[in-house]
């Protein structure tokens, strides 16, 4: 982020991780990372709900010279580690 705002780059450029995966994916791996008995809830999508999510980072490798260091797994690792911190 501090890349984009020291740039003078304007509109939309996305950041994220370049893999594809669903949000059911991304959801059974934080399950078996935080709790395995722990059940998904499904409920009906909304309307304008994207079919997929991957986002092209291409603009942020071109112009920023950015690309993701860390991968998911470490990622969400790093990120359950954090809440448990600050939330207990």
């Amino acid at each position: 982020m501090m890349l984009l705002m020291e740039s003078d780059q304007h509109g939309p450029i996305n950041f994220g991780n370049p893999d594809e995966f669903t949000i059911r994916n991304l959801a059974e791996l934080i399950i078996q990372k935080i709790d395995p008995k722990l059940e998904l809830l499904f409920e009906p999508l909304p309307q304008d709900d994207p079919l997929q999510r991957k986002p092209v980072i291409d603009k942020a490798k071109a112009k920023l010279k950015w690309e993701p260091k860390i991968g998911i797994n470490d990622g969400l690792d790093k990120t359950i580690s954090y809440f448990k911190r600050v939330l207990n």
